[in-house]
This record gives structure tokens, sequence and C-alpha cells, in this order.
């Protein structure tokens, strides 16, 4: 099955070389390259894509812009963001927003296309330097005094964890012992139960709350 990719890249030439990439692979089809985000909502229709290459700081709607509104429209497509800088402050709004991963433009084509794999799969691939920082920004913030009662489940916590952890649904499902299927189960009554639409705003409210 082919993964369809979408990019929103305000840089014709790293647009097109984004699209030759993706276009390149066997298992994937680049439905749609655009040069801003907007005409989002229009563009996402048009393409359907599975994963969405957004990058952060485009001219108009910017990436973290766009990547709310695909959270809220396109729950099940997974954004994963590229930027040139580690900047912590776009790092964390962007991951809040509901992107699935954040890598550097400066990634190699091999790790683009592993990320992309990664995400599509329910992974949330960062490269590494954007990874330390997120973990420390998350682990800074206070911990929320929060009225809202949040009943998960023992194997739902369990799971959870395993999400803060950085771990793929196909791992969870091999070190929990059941079937990848029964994880994204899990997950869905997770991201229910906390009022979230991605992994990353999942592991955000987790750790945010102390729920793990």
């Amino acid at each position: 099955m082919e993964i369809k990719v979408a990019i929103f890249e305000d840089s014709k030439p790293l647009r097109e070389s984004l699209q030759q990439l993706v276009d390149s692979q066997v298992n994937m089809q680049c439905a749609g390259a655009f040069a801003d985000a907007n005409h989002l909502v229009l563009h996402m229709k048009e393409a359907s894509p599975d994963v969405v290459l957004m990058d952060i700081n485009m001219p108009g709607t910017s990436g973290i812009e766009a990547v709310k509104i695909i959270s809220e429209q396109f729950p099940v497509v997974r954004v994963l963001m590229q930027t040139v800088f580690e900047e912590n402050d776009k790092i964390f709004a962007a991951l809040l927003a509901g992107a699935s991963g954040y890598m550097l433009k400066k990634t190699s084509p091999a790790k683009m296309i592993e990320a992309i794999n990664e995400t599509y799969n329910g992974g949330a691939p960062m490269t590494g330097s954007v990874a330390a920082k997120v973990l420390q920004m998350f682990r800074n913030q206070p911990a929320a005094a929060s009225s809202e009662s949040i009943d998960l489940s023992e194997r739902e916590k369990e799971i959870l964890e395993w999400l803060v952890k950085g771990k793929s649904y196909q791992a969870i499902a091999e070190v929990c012992f059941v079937s990848i299927d029964t994880v994204k189960t899990h997950v869905r009554h997770i991201y229910e139960k906390l009022h979230v639409h991605s992994k990353s705003q999942a592991v955000a409210k987790a750790i945010y709350q102390k729920l793990v």
C-alpha cells in the first residue's frame, strides 16, 4: 500500500527535491506539493494524504496554524514538521498543536524517508537534538492543576507510558503481546479520554499532568 504524502514548503528547490524523493520510493506517492498553506483545507481535500510534510515557517498561514487545522479537521492524517532551526518555542507549539514529529531540513534523504515511514506507522520521529529539547521542555513544565477526571485503565496507562517513551505502535504491540490493531484501539480510547488528537498531544498532556 502506497503512503500518500503532501508537501507544504515555500522554497521551490526544496519542495521539488522532496517531491522527487518521495516519488522515488516504491511505497510512496507525492499526492500534492504546495508553496503555502493559505488554502490548506482545499489542498488537503485534493491530496487526501496519509502524511503531511509541513514547513513550520511559511508566508500567510504558518505551519503551526496549519497543523492545528489538520488536527481538528483531518484527525487521521499525521503531520511531520520541518524547519531549519531548533527553535524551542516553535518546537513546543508545533507538537502541542498536534504534529507527530519534527525534523530539521538538513536531515539526510534516507533519514527523511525513514521518518515518513515511521510517522505513517504511528511513530514520533525527531532529529536527535530536537528530541532532547522536547523532552527537557516537557519535563520542565509544572504539573497542571486540573479538575478534569481522567479515568484510564491499567492497560491504557501502560500504553501511554510506552508512547511517552517514544515507542511506535508496532513496538508497543510486541512488548505488550497484543496485535497492532488492539494497540490502535487503546490509543483511540486514550485520545478520547485525554481530549487530544495526536500522539504528541497525548505525550505532552501525560507529562504535564503527571499521568504516568
